[in-house]
């Protein structure tokens, strides 16, 4: 097929990607996080790395817009902001480390350290006491270095919420806007260090039909869930997508 050279994959390789976006999306709608997690596991078997990295920046945006009407209310805009804070001193910091730090070491150390928490917490443990300005700010910190290291910085945004008890709905509603603010920042360095180029757009204007319909999937789910089943689908897919991390990582060393 002609047009499938617009793309520069095959009708399998791009079947493949739309089937990993799907999916990503209904997770985003439910969970409030995890469309780059999945989409980065899923592309990273026909698409090279950095060019993986422009098309889920775009996609996060868009996704986080499609989301809005279904989170807009139970948005925390002061929590959002602390850990905003956070992230824009952290993220120089992460790009400043990965001179001196292993990506795929950080990577494996950040995914076991995930998967210990997220049994912890499955366990019962929560720390209310850490929901204070110092600790979002901090986490923001931690969350914006990693990010620049790994990609993983909304992986540790969630665990914090999650830890200290907030609400699901605020949940989803405070990541979908700390993540739209973020994106667009990192969509605008890279757009201006010429990573997003033609071949980008043409993979990403046929991803973005997919993201509503998985949204809209995804929060029927959510509606439908009680807190304790939302808190152990969160915890199964930070573990899931923690494990997948590791063996990739080992299996790439």
């Amino acid at each position: 097929m002609n047009w499938l050279a617009y793309f520069e994959l095959s009708l399998l390789e791009f079947s493949f990607i739309i089937f990993t976006v799907f999916i990503a999306s209904i997770i985003r709608g439910f969970n409030g996080f995890g469309f780059s997690a999945t989409c980065i596991s899923g592309f990273s078997f026909v698409i090279p790395a950095i060019e993986i990295v422009p098309i889920i920046l775009i996609l996060e945006v868009l996704i986080s817009i499609f989301m809005a009407p279904y989170v807009w209310n139970k948005i925390d805009w002061n929590m959002v902001f602390k850990i905003l804070i956070g992230m824009v001193i952290g993220s120089p910091i992460g790009i400043f480390l990965l001179k001196y730090l292993s990506p795929e070491i950080t990577h494996l150390s950040v995914c076991i350290i995930i998967i210990f928490f997220s049994i912890l917490l499955m366990k019962g443990y929560t720390n209310k006491q850490l929901n204070n300005n110092a600790i979002k700010v901090s986490t923001g910190i931690g969350s914006g270095a990693l990010n620049g290291l790994t990609t993983l910085g909304g992986m540790p945004a969630a665990l914090f919420l999650l830890i200290t008890s907030v609400q699901p709905a605020v949940i989803r509603g405070t990541l979908t806007a700390l993540f739209f603010l973020t994106d667009i920042y990192a969509f605008v360095l890279s757009f201006f260090a010429d990573i997003v180029d033609i071949t980008t757009i043409y993979r990403t204007l046929p991803l973005i039909l997919v993201l509503p319909i998985g949204v809209f999937i995804g929060d029927k789910f959510f509606v439908k869930s009680k807190e304790a089943l939302y808190r152990k689908v969160v915890f199964y897919f930070l573990i899931i997508i923690s494990i997948f991390g590791i063996i990739r990582i080992i299996s790439g060393l």
